[in-house]
């Protein structure tokens, strides 16, 4: 064998899951075959390269526009001229992108991972087949493999890219203008993302999104605030709405699309295209290699992550369960502790869920709707950040927590969040969740005054209806 792991994707996956083996001291090659915007092999997945850190940078940059704009006069701060210069707001991101990436690189140097650029393909035997960008093609062994591949961009026929007229998300980091008037394809995560990007740098935006609920993932009491604010902040959300055909010309590109009212014609400067994304497998795996797939397309797992090949494990987006970072961070750790004869688990329960919107949203465990649906007798404690002094002190009075806790245990079963730093409260009702806590347990835990993580604190007194600075609220439900 030429190697004890060879793991096929470098992103947070397989980048991970390269460095976990390599601590564990097993003889490890990481092959990815991606190319940054100059041609050159950048590791950390789409992740780091085209999804979460440059979208997020773009966030932030623009966030800080729109406050610098609006946000100080409350404060006594007035500021009478402020210029907005979206290629320096690129480059900003790019140079996060490339450090980011290159600690990656230098991650991989310092744990003695190998690190082969190109394309790798599964075959049958656990030989990979490498196609590097530049030489010709060989092909390795290895006792063991993970398949961290990742996902790519759901295209719809109905709207087929074009320059950077029509594009998907990836496309839609990268322009360095603002559209007059932007359209976006799908009002889930990544579309209200980079609909607040650029809305906050002064496009008009209009999301037209095929479900006729919003968020349907999420907890809807949230989702219906969400969906009212943003709408206040100037993103028109049209639900129900089926695009139909998309025609592009010289000035606009225009979209014809279906709701309850019928058909109806839209004129936009740009589009993105953001419906979801779909395991990316392309490629992956050769016409002999017998390895099993879902239906939906996913590599075939069971819970410890191993496929039906002996010695192939997949983990990240190819497989089942959220398309999200950590949790293929944590599956590649996992599997690398599996292979070294260790214990690896990945706890699905507690993986949280983030809208990097203003506000955020964020959530983990089971929606009302889920815990109804099922049966669980629950109780419910919700607590407002108009009543949090450190909210007011920030201005960032809208959204809530809520806590759902079992009615005859009092364990915690879900914890959802609207409100400003949302993405950073929800770690502390992982952790609760995680060691199996109640909502006594957070209740009595004393928080830090004034902060927005108080909030917490009182919701999970309102599930017995002993919350402070509100009225009752409490309620169970059969």
């Amino acid at each position: 064998m030429n190697y004890d792991v060879i793991i096929i994707g470098a992103g947070p996956a397989g980048y991970v899951a390269a460095i976990r083996c390599a601590q564990l001291g097993l003889k490890v090659a990481c092959v990815d075959e991606w190319l940054d915007p100059r041609g050159m092999p950048s590791l950390g997945g789409t992740c780091l390269n085209a999804g979460c850190i440059p979208s997020k940078a773009l966030l932030e940059s623009s966030e800080f526009y729109e406050r610098t704009r609006h946000g100080g006069t409350a404060h006594g701060v007035v500021v009478t001229e402020v210029a907005l210069d979206v290629a320096a707001m690129m480059a900003h991101k790019d140079r996060i992108v490339q450090d980011l990436t290159g600690g990656i690189a230098a991650l991989f140097k310092a744990n003695g991972v190998e690190w082969l650029q190109g394309n790798g393909q599964l075959q049958p035997d656990r030989r990979v087949r490498i196609a590097p960008h530049q030489g010709e093609p060989h092909t390795l062994t290895a006792e063991h493999v993970i398949l961290a591949t990742g996902s790519a961009p759901v295209a719809i026929d109905a709207a087929p890219l074009q320059d950077d007229r029509i594009v998907d998300s990836t496309g839609a980091l990268g322009w360095e203008s603002v559209p007059q008037r932007l359209g976006i394809i799908g009002a889930g995560v990544i579309g209200l993302e980079l609909g607040s990007v650029w809305r906050r740098l002064g496009a008009e935006v209009i999301l037209l999104e095929a479900q006729d609920v919003f968020l349907s993932m999420a907890d809807q009491q949230l989702a219906r605030i969400a969906l009212k604010l943003f709408k206040q902040q100037g993103l028109d959300i049209r639900l129900d709405a089926v695009v139909k055909s998309t025609r592009v010309n010289a000035e606009a590109v225009a979209l014809e699309y279906q709701d309850r009212d019928g058909t109806h014609t839209l004129s936009v400067d740009r589009l993105i295209v953001a419906v979801g994304r779909r395991p990316f497998t392309d490629g992956l795996i050769s016409p002999e290699t017998d390895l099993l797939f879902s239906e939906q397309g996913f590599i075939h797992v069971d819970e410890n992550c191993r496929t039906n090949l002996p010695g192939v494990f997949a983990i990240g987006d190819v497989v089942r369960g959220p398309m999200l970072a950590h949790k293929g961070s944590e599956e590649g750790i996992a599997v690398a502790e599996h292979i070294a004869g260790q214990d690896g688990k990945v706890n699905y329960g507690t993986i949280a869920s983030v809208i990097y919107t203003h506000p955020e949203i964020a959530w983990v465990g089971k929606t009302e709707e889920a815990l109804k649906g099922s049966g669980v007798q629950y109780r419910s404690g919700v607590f407002p950040f108009v009543a949090s002094g450190r909210a007011r002190a920030m201005q960032e009075t809208d959204g809530m927590v809520k806590v759902l806790s079992d009615a005859a245990t009092d364990q915690v079963l879900g914890v959802h969040i609207i409100g400003a730093q949302a993405s950073e409260l929800i770690g502390q009702a992982v952790m609760a969740m995680e060691f199996s806590g109640s909502s006594e347990d957070i209740a009595r835990t004393v928080f830090a005054h004034p902060t927005l993580s108080e909030a917490l604190h009182e919701a999970a007194l309102a599930v017995d209806a002993r919350a402070i600075h509100i009225a009752r609220s409490r309620k169970t439900t059969g």
